[in-house]
């Protein structure tokens, strides 16, 4: 799968981009007709620790799936909405399947 990757107010390093890439490839085990996906990485500046905002758009044939995530780390928010959009792509496969 594509995954575009832009950080934001930061310069993601590449440990980070690789987490992100093999983190989304393994939605493809739970539906293989994604086409690609934007991931942007934001830090917000707030007092706040939890100032890192994940955002991840992931395109499949005829449907787009939008998942904001703010947590502590990076890696924690990247794991959160993966886990999201596994359940979307899991509710997705289910729906073509009746329809089939």
């Amino acid at each position: 799968m594509k995954v575009n990757a832009q950080s934001v107010n930061f310069n993601a390093d590449a440990t980070l981009i690789q987490f992100v890439q093999n983190r989304l490839d393994k939605l493809e085990t739970f539906y293989d007709k994604v086409v690609s996906s934007d991931v942007y990485l934001k830090v917000e500046n707030t007092s706040s620790k939890e100032n890192k905002i994940v955002e991840i758009k992931l395109l499949v044939p005829k449907d787009n799936f939008v998942v904001k995530k703010q947590c502590k780390s990076f890696e924690e928010a990247i794991d959160s909405a993966c886990n999201s959009l596994e359940r979307k792509l899991i509710k997705r496969k289910e729906k073509m399947r009746v329809y089939v």
